[in-house]
């Protein structure tokens, strides 16, 4: 079963949730600012949302249940993440929360999973890259300078996260 769980201030994460759900065809969405993270135990693939905010900071639905996720317990568990964040105006700090998150999920037991090419960005530094530096962590969307390609980004990562969930079935 699967379950995604999201943070949005604008709306846009939000947005972002329910098109996975419906390109993946199934999953609960729910905001993490409303739901208890015991609710995560339930499933066993999982999908976090969550946008980068200023300087690398992370938005604050995820902050209130920040702490929490250091003693929530995702082993064996599949997740996958999707990040939002602005390439150009914080190319410092591009998808920072999503690395954060990412590290907290694999720290709690987590399998990752839905790891994205960096091609076809332009930034400076980001915490959401893998070791090798050639994908980020997840799904990286850019709503405020590439929204015209996230529609097909979505479906495409979809079609890929399917795949991998099928190896490991």
């Amino acid at each position: 079963m699967l379950a995604i769980f999201f943070g949005s201030t604008t709306g846009n994460t939000q947005d972002i949730a329910v098109k996975i759900q419906q390109q993946l065809g199934e999953g609960e969405v729910f905001d993490v600012q409303s739901t208890g993270l015991d609710v995560m135990l339930g499933y066993d693939r999982l999908i976090f949302a969550i946008p980068t905010w200023d300087y690398g900071e992370v938005q604050d639905d995820w902050l209130d249940v920040w702490d929490a996720l250091d003693h929530l317990d995702l082993s064996g568990k599949r997740v996958a993440l999707v990040g939002l964040g602005d390439q150009y105006g914080y190319a410092e700090w591009f998808l920072d929360a999503m690395g954060m998150l990412h590290d907290k999920a694999v720290n709690a037991g987590a399998i990752p999973m839905g790891y994205w090419p960096v091609d076809g960005y332009e930034f400076d530094a980001s915490k959401a890259l893998t070791a090798d530096r050639r994908h980020f962590v997840g799904l990286a969307l850019d709503e405020d300078c590439q929204r015209d390609l996230t529609d097909e980004r979505i479906a495409t990562w979809c079609a890929l996260l399917e795949q991998e969930m099928q190896q490991v079935a």
